[in-house]
């Protein structure tokens, strides 16, 4: 339930339409769901501006078919990280619509349509390794509202490539900048554009750059100003940051 959904529930109490038992029964799963080995945080729209995310690693299928079956009841939008083909497939018995994409490893489940602002997010690779982590971006800010623009491997090795998309990058209202190695694409972008910039780390690259710890460094030293960087590999983090500085 978000913002608006409350108010309408009290709005359709207040002239009648609706029962104050049935309003009871619409709001008994607030704050949270307990499922035993889940409490499900059905008050966090309410909270933040955007429903709980699962974060599928580390449950069992059979937990993550369980939570989705709950908030499925919500009509919510429905987003997993993580999540292995086994744990898809167990979240396809309940619902058949679920998609999955292997490579970035989320699964979306579209239940409602959201309104779609009119700026977009620019999501930016260094090399074609990194897709996955920008993908993990992409599709949280996409089941978030946004409209994402792709521009992948266009890192510093080449960096003429960059500037063939340099437009499009510049036209976004924040950019999200996926590097590994030594990490300093997100630098060069960040000297280039007037918007924010969020950096993800990501663990690709050979033995010193110690899974992604060099390309951490390498954006948190960055001496380009407007860069904030999130986790290594932690492209939902960029997306969800980004989709909230979208919609401001």
């Amino acid at each position: 339930m978000n913002l608006d959904e409350a108010r309408q529930l009290l709005q359709n109490i207040k002239n009648g339409s609706m029962s104050i038992e049935a309003g009871i029964k619409e709001l008994e799963d607030l704050p949270f769901k307990d499922l035993g080995y889940a409490n499900i945080d059905n008050h966090r729209e309410i909270r933040v501006g955007y429903p709980e995310v699962i974060y599928c690693d580390g449950k069992t299928p059979e937990q993550i078919r369980g939570i989705v079956q709950f908030m499925l009841t919500k009509g919510n939008n429905i987003l997993g990280t993580r999540a292995s083909e086994e744990a898809y497939d167990a979240v396809k018995e309940i619902c058949p619509e679920a998609m999955y994409d292997k490579l970035a490893r989320v699964i979306t489940i579209k239940k409602k349509d959201m309104e779609v602002s009119e700026s977009y997010i620019a999501v930016v690779t260094a090399g074609t390794s990194d897709i996955k982590v920008a993908e993990e971006a992409a599709q949280t800010a996409e089941i978030f509202g946004n409209k994402v623009e792709r521009i992948y491997d266009v890192g510093v090795a080449g960096i003429h490539r960059l500037f063939g998309r340099l437009d499009l990058i510049r036209g976004a209202k924040v950019v999200i900048v996926a590097a590994g190695m030594e990490g300093a694409l997100a630098s060069v972008v960040g000297g280039l554009v007037d918007k924010p910039v969020i950096a993800v780390p990501t663990s690709i690259g050979y033995g010193a750059s110690f899974g992604g710890m060099s390309a951490l460094l390498t954006m948190l030293n960055s001496c380009a100003s407007g860069i904030t960087v999130v986790n290594i590999d932690n492209g939902f983090g960029a997306g969800y940051a980004a989709s909230m500085i979208n919609k401001l």
